[in-house]
């Protein structure tokens, strides 16, 4: 009988460290995705940040950071007339008060009701 006693105290002993094993892994597995989540969290607050103070800044001159403000304002114009080009290409134009994607040679655009003949002059 002593035997199976110690079996039975082996097995126990067993699934408490097995229980405990699956507590720690779930346990560490929510601390990784917090710790994710926040890291997520501040990398979002740094690009709202270097937004700020590139919309702040971006005008000044001799400023350090004046070639990364170069780079980014290049990119922005090549980003424009690469759209611009998406909606030659599918027929359609931009209002340029809201944004709404219009078909191309609209008087009024549906959304806002801005003249898009303006708009097309302005092209010209």
């Amino acid at each position: 009988m002593d035997f199976f006693d110690k079996l039975g105290e082996s097995l126990a002993m067993a699934g408490k460290d097995v229980t405990q094993k699956a507590k720690d892994v779930s346990e560490i597995a929510k601390l990784k995705l917090d710790i994710k989540s926040k890291e997520d969290y501040v990398q979002k607050q740094y690009m709202a940040l270097g937004l700020a103070y590139y919309e702040k800044h971006k005008d000044e001159e001799g400023i350090e950071e004046a070639e990364q403000f170069f780079l980014i304002k290049e990119a922005m114009e090549e980003i424009e007339r690469m759209k611009a080009e998406v909606l030659r290409i599918q027929g359609s134009a931009e209002c340029p008060k809201c944004g709404a994607k219009m078909p191309e040679g609209a008087t009024f655009c549906s959304s806002c009701g801005t003249k898009m003949d303006d708009m097309y002059e302005e092209e010209a």
